[in-house]
C-alpha cells in the first residue's frame, strides 16, 4: 500500500531522536531550586541587619560570593546538586554570620547592662560619702558642744546661774517668737496662721518666693526650741469638689513641711494633714471670706513636744 508520507533515513530518524532526547532533558531541568530559596532570604536578611557590617562583615561577604555563584550556575542550568551544594554554602556563612550578629548585640546588651550598674553604684557611693560628710559635720558639732558642756562644768555654779538666764532668755525669745506669729490659745494648744495666698498662687501647691520669710521664720523658731513639734494643716475655700480640695489642702500642707525639712528641720517633727473645705473660719459667699478660709494651720506643741489633748483631731468650726 503506496503513503504520501516520506520515509526517514536511518540517519535522519537519529538525528530526530537525539533532538527530542534534548529538548526532554531541558523539559526536565527544574526551574526553583529550594535550598537556592532558601540561602537567597538568609543573605537578604543578613545585609539589611545593621549590625552585620561590623559583627560579620567576613561571613556576609562570604555568603554574598557564595550565593552569587550559586545564582550563575543556576542560570547556565547546571546541575541542580551542584547549584544546592553552592546554595548550602552561601546558606550556612548566612546563618554564621547571624549567630554572630546577635552575640555582638548581646554582648552590647550585657555592656549597657554593666554601665547602668556601675551608674548606680557610684551614685549610691556619692550618697553614702554625703551622707558620712553630714554625719562628720554633726559629729564635729556635738564635739563642740561637748567641750563647751565640760568647760561648763568647771564652773558648776556660774555654770547653773548661767543656765537658768540661759532659759529665761530661750523662754522670753520663744515668747516673743510666738507674739510675733501671732500664735492665740486653743483647745487644741498654740495655733498660728499662715495666709494661703501668701503661700501659694489660686489653685496652686508650688510655694510663692514670697512665703520664704515667714516659713524661715517658722524654721528658726523651731531650730531655736528642738523638741518643738507641729502639725500643718491645709484648708481651701468651698470652691471646686470636695475631692479636688482635699487633695489641695493635702498638697499644700505637704508643700510647708518639705520646706522645712528642706531647712534641716526633722521629718519626725512634722506632720503634714489636709482639711479640705471643712472648717472655714469665714463666710465662704464672699471674696474676703474665701480668701480667709484658704489658709495654712500650725498647731505647736510645748517646748518637751507635747500637744495639748485633741491637737491631732480636726477643729471645732469657729
Amino acid at each position: 500500500m503506496k503513503t504520501d508520507r516520506p520515509v526517514l533515513t536511518g540517519i535522519a530518524a537519529v538525528a530526530l531522536c537525539a533532538a527530542l532526547a534534548a529538548l526532554a532533558a531541558c523539559a526536565s531541568t527544574p526551574r526553583t531550586n529550594a535550598r537556592l530559596e532558601q540561602a537567597r532570604i538568609a543573605v537578604a536578611s543578613l545585609q539589611q541587619d545593621p549590625d552585620a557590617e561590623r559583627a560579620a562583615s567576613g561571613q556576609l561577604e562570604a555568603a554574598q560570593a557564595d550565593l552569587q555563584r550559586a545564582n550563575t550556575a543556576f542560570e547556565r542550568r547546571e546541575r541542580p546538586e551542584d547549584v544546592s551544594y553552592l546554595a548550602y554554602l552561601a546558606l550556612r556563612e548566612a546563618q554564621i554570620g547571624k549567630a554572630r550578629t546577635d552575640e555582638f548585640r548581646a554582648r552590647q546588651q550585657i555592656a549597657r547592662g554593666d554601665a547602668e550598674r556601675s551608674r548606680i553604684l557610684l551614685e549610691a557611693r556619692t550618697r553614702e560619702a554625703h551622707r558620712a560628710q553630714q554625719a562628720a559635720q554633726s559629729a564635729q558639732a556635738a564635739a563642740q558642744s561637748a567641750q563647751a558642756a565640760a568647760q561648763s562644768e568647771a564652773h558648776a555654779a556660774s555654770a547653773a546661774r548661767e543656765q537658768a538666764q540661759s532659759q529665761q532668755s530661750e523662754l522670753q525669745a520663744a515668747q516673743q517668737q510666738l507674739a510675733s506669729f501671732k500664735a492665740r490659745e486653743t483647745q487644741r494648744g498654740l495655733e498660728l496662721t499662715l495666709a494661703s495666698d501668701v503661700l501659694f498662687n489660686s489653685g496652686s501647691a508650688t510655694l510663692k518666693p514670697g512665703a520664704t520669710l515667714q516659713l524661715d521664720r517658722l524654721a528658726g523658731f523651731m531650730r531655736s526650741n528642738p523638741q518643738t513639734r507641729i502639725i500643718v494643716e491645709g484648708y481651701t475655700d468651698s470652691r471646686g469638689s470636695e475631692g479636688y480640695n482635699q487633695h489641695l489642702s493635702e498638697q499644700r500642707a505637704q508643700a510647708v513641711a518639705d520646706s522645712l525639712a528642706a531647712q534641716g528641720i526633722a521629718q519626725d517633727r512634722i506632720q503634714a494633714v489636709g482639711r479640705g473645705k471643712d472648717f472655714p473660719v469665714a463666710s465662704n459667699a464672699t471674696p474676703e471670706g474665701r480668701q480667709q478660709n484658704r489658709r495654712v494651720d500650725i498647731i505647736l506643741s510645748d517646748m518637751s513636744g507635747r500637744f495639748a489633748q485633741g491637737a491631732e483631731q480636726a477643729p471645732a468650726l469657729r
